[in-house]
């Protein structure tokens, strides 16, 4: 017993917080799961069965305490194609292949390569997803014809519509600069609602578009055809939504970790995400990933540990089974005040200020993976293209730095001083740093200042000792590190690589100068 209460405490914290934050998060999470399954074109219920098994098993049994999972905008996003074109079953399939997806790849260890994503890479995501997030409130302004056309709301519907849900952005914004003892969004609802109940104001509410009413999450195996046809249809979306939600959680993981000054599992986290995932498909849930919302108003509330958001999860359901009446009256307005809020706190408005301040190529990463993200609503490829131009930029200036100091010593020996990383983007410079024909017949190429790093490198070395034997001259190669010694010997039933050693030089990796 003392083993569990360790497991689900691991810091010094207040018992009393952990409740207390876990239930703020809770009434924070019914809007937003509701709004982000709407976004979805998915009945509200799914939504918040979604945060709830989500928020459960990622407490349990994820790499950051304190951290809530959920549904979320992002994921919303990438099902949205999926959800029009082949329905809610589908959905349900999708979630389950993309929590195995994320399965393996805590297994394969393959969280630690979320450092490989450039800061202006991270810009790009962030903002595209929060243009698109606020583009898709733009629907709620709008109402369907007899013909089933789209056509925008006019005279009170409309004056009605953008009061409401100004009210609701004005509650949100101002309510914190007086108190942060309730989630601000969560008041902003309660009055929002409060008015258009108490008022009879005539508006699209929650259960206009779909009932919420349910009781514990029933399990459920996606009706769909087990055929490779099924897989076709699934798979792309499964990678990105995949994809997606492990860079927002282990994004989110890294700012939790930044601001709590402790370490969580990046691998562990994408373990129980996909876990999540998987149970979420099949107890008729969105699936999802973290929240960096939720997350922070756990943190500031004073959560440390598992226990608030496992607290947070059980409330939710709570609400979902006795208090579904209530927010089936909820109006459309207040949620998307909120959902433009969401927005608005999502994108990263310092990224503006970075124009004329940050390299070139950073402001062609971070506008090229915005744009990709809302057009087309991909934002795992967005992010790996991005990931790609800026190593391009990256290899393409480390290329440029590639270069040779040249003397002759007292016994007529040309020495190289090579500094620079030598790799596929530098092997072209490299070669022509040497005058083969006019050196003497005994040349050093010293690499204590750089590094062999790929077979570009191996290649670019055994071309040029071979000019120099067909020259008739010798060529000795020093001070390589050992990690460069072992991939030239590698290489060496590849292509031959004349290294030829001189007693008074040793390799770096010997800490001996001379």
């Amino acid at each position: 017993m003392q083993q569990v209460v360790q497991y689900f405490s691991q810091y010094k914290v207040s018992y009393k917080n952990e409740i207390l934050s876990g239930l703020t998060v809770a009434l924070a999470l019914v809007p937003e799961a509701v709004a982000f399954s709407l976004i979805a074109g998915l009945s509200p219920l799914v939504g918040l069965y979604a945060a709830f098994v989500m928020g459960l098993v990622t407490s349990l049994i994820g790499g950051r305490p304190g951290m809530i999972s959920g549904a979320t905008g992002a994921i919303a996003v990438v099902l949205l194609a999926l959800a029009k074109s082949h329905g809610v079953e589908y959905i349900f399939a999708t979630v389950i292949l993309a929590g195995v997806l994320q399965v393996v790849a805590g297994l394969l260890r393959l969280g630690k390569f979320i450092r490989l994503v450039p800061h202006s890479v991270m810009f790009g995501f962030v903002n595209g997803l929060a243009i698109i997030i606020f583009l898709s409130q733009l629907v709620q302004f709008q109402t369907v014809d007899a013909a089933g056309a789209h056509q925008w709301l006019t005279g009170s519907a409309l004056y009605t519509m953008l009061g409401l849900v100004g009210l609701t952005i004005l509650i949100i914004a101002g309510l914190p600069r007086l108190t942060k003892v309730v989630p601000a969004s969560l008041v902003a609802i309660l009055v929002v609602s409060g008015l258009v109940i108490g008022l009879g104001i005539s508006t699209k509410t929650v259960g206009d578009i779909a009932s919420i009413k349910g009781g514990f999450p029933p399990f459920h195996i996606p009706a769909v055809p087990l055929t490779l046809a099924t897989l076709g249809i699934i798979f792309p979306y499964a990678a990105i939504m995949a994809g997606v939600g492990l860079i927002e959680s282990l994004l989110t993981l890294n700012l939790i970790d930044e601001i709590t000054e402790t370490r969580g599992s990046t691998n562990r986290e994408c373990v129980a995400q996909g876990a999540a995932n998987i149970a979420s498909g099949f107890l008729f849930g969105m699936g999802g990933c973290a929240m960096i919302g939720q997350s922070l108003i756990n943190i500031s509330s004073g959560a440390r540990a598992r226990l608030s958001g496992i607290v947070a999860a059980v409330m939710l359901l709570v609400f979902i089974m006795f208090g579904a009446s209530l927010i089936e009256r909820v109006p459309m307005a207040a949620l998307t005040g909120l959902m433009i809020m969401v927005a608005v706190g999502t994108f990263e408005w310092a990224s503006l200020k970075t124009f004329g301040k940050m390299p070139v190529s950073d402001l062609i990463v971070m506008v090229l993976v915005t744009a990709i993200t809302v057009l087309l609503h991909n934002l795992a490829l967005a992010v790996l293209i991005g990931v790609i131009i800026a190593a391009l930029v990256f290899a393409w200036e480390n290329a440029k730095r590639i270069r040779a100091r040249k003397y002759v010593d007292e016994v007529g020996v040309r020495h190289y001083e090579i500094y620079g990383p030598l790799f596929f983007g530098s092997a072209q410079a490299f070669g022509e740093k040497f005058d083969v024909l006019d050196d003497p017949s005994e040349v050093i190429i010293d690499f204590k200042e750089s590094r062999v790093a790929d077979m570009s490198a191996i290649e670019a070395l055994n071309k040029l000792t071979e000019r120099y034997h067909r020259a008739g001259k010798t060529v000795h190669l020093r001070h390589l590190s050992p990690d460069c010694r072992r991939l030239l010997g590698k290489a060496d039933s590849i292509i031959e690589v004349n290294i030829m050693e001189d007693p008074l030089y040793t390799v770096a990796g010997a800490n001996v100068m001379y």
